[in-house]
This record gives structure tokens, sequence and C-alpha cells, in this order.
């Protein structure tokens, strides 16, 4: 019987790293609407919290990448309430996005590969598999940087939008800070295009994908292996030596061999020699 396959991109592990990404941004848009960005920042951070808690209990552990993410959000929420400034929760994504793409720049530069050290429990690829993938995410976080910074220049946090007399205010009816558009632009614009490129990028990875043990097919190799130039994707024949019988240290006489003398035998042999040698020499 054929297993039958999900429509859902995701698996459970993924599933809950996405939701712990943006669920406590859909609490601060929420909470930032009714109450303003204080009000907002605390739900952010409290959120943040929550996702790791809940993190532990069904992942049973706390990744390294949600952990930084998620100091990094707190950090950035604490300037915030210090200040009063949103600017510092909106340029965070900016700030956090550069060095994480330049981190793994300079790691796949000089030939440390930060996402294979991380993922590959849950991703098996070769190494111009692993290279390809990291570069991609690379250049996926810049673009994101990027577009975090347009959005943030242009929608001023005093601002109200859609402004009045506008066509999309008279269909809206309603309009939202700058803050708000910039929540609104992450949960509605990232979070799909992140899920949608991580899933497409998977799927396009297939191709690099080494399987494991379980399906019968290479295991996966160890970090001695990955520095020998991949050579562990080649299976090399194993060929048993021939067994060679160990050696006794005093080797038993066949049976039927010739019976070794005495020593009087060899004693009454020697005489006759002897005797035949004297009388030799009489005759002679």
């Amino acid at each position: 019987m054929s297993e039958r396959k999900s429509f859902f991109p995701f698996n459970a592990k993924q599933t809950v790293n996405i939701l712990s990404e943006f669920g406590p941004l859909v609490a601060m848009f929420i909470v930032n609407a009714a109450a303003g960005i204080n009000a907002g920042t605390w739900a952010l951070i409290i959120a943040t919290g929550v996702a790791m808690i809940v993190m532990q209990i069904v992942l049973g552990r706390l990744p390294m990448f949600p952990i930084i993410a998620s100091a990094v959000t707190v950090l950035f929420g604490v300037l915030t309430l210090v200040t009063g400034d949103p600017m510092w929760i909106q340029i965070k994504v900016t700030i956090f996005n550069v060095m994480f793409a330049l981190f793994l720049f300079t790691g796949l530069l000089i030939g440390r590969n930060f996402f294979q050290h991380i993922f590959e429990g849950t991703f098996h690829y070769t190494k111009e598999g692993w290279d390809k993938f990291t570069w991609s995410f690379a250049w996926f976080f810049i673009l994101t940087a990027f577009l975090n910074e347009v959005v943030r220049q242009y929608f001023q946090k005093d601002g109200l939008y859609p402004p009045v007399g506008s066509s999309l205010h008279d269909v809206l009816g309603f309009q939202i800070d700058g803050v708000n558009v910039w929540i609104l632009f992450k949960i509605a614009l990232i979070m799909p295009l992140s899920g949608l490129y991580a899933w497409y990028l998977t799927t396009l990875m297939s191709k690099y994908r080494v399987p494991d043990d379980r399906s019968g097919g290479v295991a996966t190799p160890s970090r001695s292996q990955r520095r020998n130039k991949m050579a562990w994707l080649t299976p090399q024949p194993t060929q048993s030596p021939p067994r060679v019988p160990p050696l006794e240290k005093h080797p038993r006489s066949p049976v039927g061999s010739v019976r070794l003398p005495s020593w009087a035998t060899l004693l009454r042999r020697r005489l006759r020699r002897a005797s035949g040698r004297v009388r030799r020499q009489r005759v002679s």
C-alpha cells in the first residue's frame, strides 16, 4: 500500500519554527493596534518567551537559530521600551539579517558551512548541495533586509496609512499607523515568502540529498569523512583477507611416520662405526 502524501509542505518541526517566528509578530500587531507601541512591544517579548517554551515542549530541545533570533528580539524590544522609539524593533530585522548573511558568506569563503553544522541532523546533502543551500539563504536574508528597510523608511511611525482621499482608503474605510504597516508587511508578505522559498529550496535540493541508513543507502558521514573531500560517497568494495590457519609452536609428527631412535641405539651405532674404523686401520 503506497504511503499517502500530505499537501502541507512542512513537517511538525518546521511548523513550530515558523509559528515561533511569526506568532509574536501577530500578537504585537493586535496589541499595538489596540494599546500602542509599548504594550505591543511587551506582547512581542512575552509571546517570544511563550514560543520558546512551546518549542521546548514539542521538540524536546531548543535549536540554536531560534535561540539567537529570540535573544536578539528581546534585546531590541527592551531598547524600544527604554527609548520609546519603535525604530529599534523595526531595524532589528535589517541588522540581524545582514549580519547573519555576512556570517554565512564568511563561513563559505573559509570552508566552514554554518548551515551544514546546524541542520546536518535534519537534512543530508552532499557538499555541493550544502554550499548551494547556504548561498541561496544568505542572499535571501540580504533581500529581506533590503525590503524591511524600504518599508521602514517609507511608512513613517507617526503617519497614518492609507492617506485620506486615496482609493485604498475609500475601499478599506480605516487607517493604521506606520508601525502596524510594518508588522502587516512582515506577516502578510515576509511570512508567506519565507515559507514558500524554504519549501521550494528544499524541493529543489532533493537531487543533492544523500540517503540515510534507514532507507538502506549510504550512511551519514562523520566529520573526518567530510574533510576527506567527500570520499565516503563512493562505496568501496570490501574484500575479506584470506584466512590463514594459525601455526602451532610444536608441530606433531604425522601418524605412521618413522619412529625416532633412542639414545641407546645411537650409542651402539657410533661404537660400531668407531670399531669399523679401527679394523680398517689395522688391515691397512
